[in-house]
């Protein structure tokens, strides 16, 4: 006889997985249009180098990646979001929180992600702490929802969280730990007296005042466990935007159609944020959509913005359809994240790419070999993306342009079409090479023959490289004329 449990299994994987897609269109965070550079030197001198990098990896892990589905988001009662609809909402729930007591990551490897994440050429981390389902991965002692307290309780690496960030930190990482601001396991956040709705706390914070006041305190010594328990961090990428005080919802806000409460759900952050740079001086603060002081760069999700953007940035966006584990996710191709971080990088920002462990605690085979073939092409072209910033004239056609300005080079970065042959030559206008100067073709380390004709500059390319059907672009670099 199959069980009431198994049938709600396979029904929700299979109902997830197929409004995975849709659903990064419902539950996206846009870009803010308004920017507050920093004022406090560290952290001027920390987002600069954080500027350099490029290129990170998001880990969305925690128990939804038990039934392989999509992260959270399951257990909210917003119109777009499908479930069985055999099944009651409290039994959903009640199903949802259960698998608490089933994730059990015998072979928690965060080693591999973090020799995973450096084969791409990735320079720095966020791991998500806690996602709005409100299970920690990490050992808080605010309450009993966590991975240190279900079955991987007795494993000497229990406190997930401790463990990632080491590995990362070996391999050279900046390390970012994710947190959701929203908790709705929390009884201060979606009070069990009322129904859950929505995304939003479920009760009028202005009628309640001590409960919110509950939630404040409680969110703040999460923060504070993890900026003190969990050595250097870097970023403290803050999720859930909706959680902000409504002053600052404006139309841009209303217009993302996200349902917004008529009462201020404001936690406090320049409370946070004193203590958060006590304890980290110099943290970058990514209060996402939240305008202000604790947005020290911007991050468009699951899109790379139209045009260049004069401030720090990054798109996060899926390696797959999905940001957490979900059987059966198709993945992009290498080039096709090789072209999107080229893209990117020229317009000004880096890309955070997510990936989502199984539930045994370790990346997929297929996760593995798309990250190291996007790192075979960082490997010989990364001088190209590191340490680079925007030129005025950033693109023409498939080629990017991108400057090094303490080497006083100019890169341009061509985009080859997947599955098409090598052509001969390669063509741009604009960001014209130094009369007799050479360029250098990034991927051999080789001068290559060029001419002008008048603002077009063309490459001829070796047969080698022709015939070399792995390559994602060319990337080359010269002195540009002044």
């Amino acid at each position: 006889m199959i069980s009431y449990k198994s049938t709600l299994l396979t029904l929700c994987t299979t109902l997830m997985f197929s409004f995975a897609a849709r659903a990064q269109e419902n539950n996206l965070h846009h870009r803010s249009t308004t920017y507050e550079p920093p004022k406090d030197p560290q952290v001027i001198k920390k987002l600069e180098k954080w500027q350099d990098q490029k290129f990170g990896m998001i880990i969305h892990w925690g128990i939804y990646a038990v039934p392989g589905i999509i992260e959270s988001w399951s257990i909210c009662s917003e119109d777009w979001i499908e479930r069985d609809s055999t099944t009651t909402y409290n039994d959903y729930k009640k199903w949802y929180w259960g698998l608490s007591e089933k994730f059990n990551p015998v072979n928690f490897n965060p080693e591999q992600w973090a020799d995973a994440a450096d084969a791409a050429g990735m320079r720095y981390l966020v791991f998500t702490t806690k996602h709005h389902d409100g299970f920690n991965m990490f050992d808080t002692q605010q309450t009993d929802f966590k991975i240190s307290n279900g079955p991987f309780a007795d494993n000497p690496r229990a406190d997930v969280a401790k463990y990632v960030f080491e590995a990362f930190r070996k391999k050279g990482f900046m390390i970012g730990a994710y947190f959701s601001k929203p908790d709705w396991h929390s009884e201060y956040y979606w009070w069990p007296k009322y129904a859950t709705a929505t995304r939003n706390n479920n009760y009028d914070i202005r009628k309640n005042p001590w409960r919110w006041n509950k939630f404040k305190e409680f969110t703040y010594n999460q923060i504070s466990e993890l900026m003190h328990n969990y050595g250097s961090i870097d970023i403290l990428w803050l999720d859930g935007g909706w959680v902000r005080p409504r002053e600052t919802v404006n139309d841009e806000v209303l217009s993302w159609g996200a349902p917004i409460p008529e009462w201020s759900q404001d936690i406090d952050m320049p409370k946070i944020a004193g203590m958060a740079r006590k304890a980290q001086p110099g943290i970058l603060m990514v209060d996402r959509t939240v305008h202000g002081a604790y947005e020290n760069y911007q991050t468009p999700e699951q899109r790379i913005p139209d045009e260049k953007i004069d401030n720090p940035w990054e798109s996060c966006m899926t390696l797959g359809n999905a940001w957490s584990h979900v059987p059966g996710d198709k993945f992009k191709s290498a080039a096709k994240v090789v072209h999107s971080l080229v893209e990117i990088v020229a317009k000004g920002g880096s890309l955070l790419l997510g990936v989502g462990p199984r539930p045994d605690g370790t990346l997929s085979q297929e996760v593995i070999d798309r990250l190291q073939g996007i790192g075979n092409w960082m490997s010989k072209n990364g001088e190209a993306i590191y340490n680079t910033r925007t030129v005025e004239h950033f693109r023409d056609g498939n080629t990017y342009f991108t400057q090094n300005p303490e080497k006083k080079k100019t890169y341009a970065i061509a985009c080859l079409p997947e599955g098409e042959a090598i052509p001969e030559t390669v063509t741009w206008k604009g960001n014209l090479p130094k009369k007799g100067s050479r360029i250098k073709l990034l991927q051999n380390g080789k001068n290559v023959k060029w001419e002008r004709e008048g603002d077009k500059i063309k490459v001829f390319l070796p047969a080698s490289v022709q015939q070399d059907t792995t390559l994602s672009a060319l990337a080359f670099s010269f002195v540009v004329e002044k």
